[in-house]
């Protein structure tokens, strides 16, 4: 059992240091519960807390005036960002999609790029949005720097102003409390939840945090089949996760988790493009899990699942899934027989803020039981090897 005090999840976590500096080095738990463990259970009152924070007069009210002007004006809005944060920028780009589309506006003007590719072709005119937890990743304030002095306007969606990316933006829209991890559990969350504040002032709807609290907290509380799932998947050699639509940034964290926190090979596949050439290179040692919560165009989302998962099970893959609870009703169950985790429907929030809400905790409460099912430390990303520590200096160099 670990030694550490007792952690309180309701309590608000501690901001950025002031005056700004990097978070330290989080502390090494010789066994759970990990610091990653902390921070899920944390993540359904940080829901509830970030959502009225920023509903609101303020930055996200700004922010979204802000996109509103330069959709009407023709320009487009980008999401950036790296990791974690790239994600993030990916699920707050299809919720700000979906709020201009309800207010009339062009969504198709919004859309995410990876930060390094950004500095290297900033846009002129429009408006760069960028997502960083902490507010120092160098790539996603390049692209910052980069997009202001050619003319953009910017913003950020972080942890606190006084960081190096706040010191880049027009606008800073400040999510408050900071992981106490470096595989992000909370630095994933954060910036769903403010693009989802963000985009009810876009959109001129109440956004529930009640709802949004419920939602993320009924997440973790099936470790038993995060547990089961865990031990079908732990001894892979390899994982692929799928997913469509509003589903896919969950899709791709979650390849990132599992690679950060217990060093599986992963890879993540568009749900068609899994069906397109690489079934070949998969076998019985190959773990699969379907992410499919997504309302939009759900049939026809789910009736190619079943077709993928199919296929999976000829050639003899594990499948697991996390489904909402309208899914799991329909497909059936020995279409996954290595387990699922359902999410409600949150059918009183937009669809794609219930999906990537509703499988932040999900995916992560797999990720934490699979690292402890395969024996790993989540909450260091293997930096507490030397090797993987001067491999992590080398690219910082």
């Amino acid at each position: 059992m670990s030694t550490e005090s007792a952690f309180d999840p309701d309590a608000p976590l501690a901001g950025a240091a002031d005056p700004w500096d990097y978070a330290p080095t989080p502390t090494l738990r010789a066994a759970p519960p990990y610091h990653m463990t902390d921070m899920i259970a944390a993540e359904p009152a940080l829901a509830r807390r970030v959502v009225e924070r920023l509903a609101g007069p303020g930055p996200a009210a700004d922010l979204a005036a802000a996109i509103r002007a330069t959709i009407e004006a023709g320009d487009r809005v980008i999401l950036t960002g790296c990791g974690t944060s790239e994600h993030g920028a990916l699920a707050a780009a299809e919720i700000l999609r979906e709020a201009a589309g309800t207010a009339g506006l062009d969504g198709s003007r919004i859309t995410a790029e990876q930060a390094f590719e950004l500095s290297l072709a900033a846009p002129a005119r429009g408006l760069v949005i960028a997502v960083t937890h902490e507010g120092a990743t160098r790539a996603t304030n390049a692209a910052l720097g980069a997009a202001h002095a050619a003319g953009a306007r910017t913003a950020v969606l972080t942890v606190s102003g006084r960081s190096p990316a706040g010191g880049l933006a027009d606008i800073v829209v400040e999510t408050g409390e900071l992981d106490h991890g470096w595989c992000h559990t909370v630095g994933y969350i954060s910036p769903i939840l403010a693009a989802s504040a963000v985009g009810a002032h876009v959109s001129v709807r109440r956004l529930d945090a009640v709802a949004v609290a419920d939602l993320v907290g009924a997440g973790t509380r099936d470790e038993s089949g995060a547990e089961r799932i865990a031990g079908e998947l732990a001894d892979a050699a390899h994982l692929l996760v799928i997913a469509s639509g509003a589903d896919r940034p969950a899709g791709r964290e979650l390849v990132l988790k599992v690679e950060e926190a217990l060093w599986l090979p992963s890879a993540f596949r568009d749900l068609e493009t899994f069906l397109h050439g690489h079934l070949p290179a998969t076998g019985a040692d190959t773990g699969l899990v379907l992410v499919l919560t997504d309302r939009d165009r759900r049939p026809e989302r789910l009736a190619r699942a079943r077709q993928a998962l199919a296929a999976a099970r000829v050639v003899g893959l594990r499948a697991g899934a996390i489904l909402s609870a309208e899914v799991d009703a329909e497909l059936d169950p020995d279409l996954t027989p290595a387990g699922r985790l359902v999410v409600p429907e949150a059918a009183a929030l937009p669809s794609p803020v219930a999906a990537l809400l509703g499988t932040t905790t999900p995916l992560q409460l797999l990720t934490e039981r699979l690292a402890r099912a395969r024996g790993t430390n989540p909450d260091l990303i293997r930096r507490d090897d030397p090797v993987y520590l001067a491999a992590a200096d080398a690219a910082d160099a």
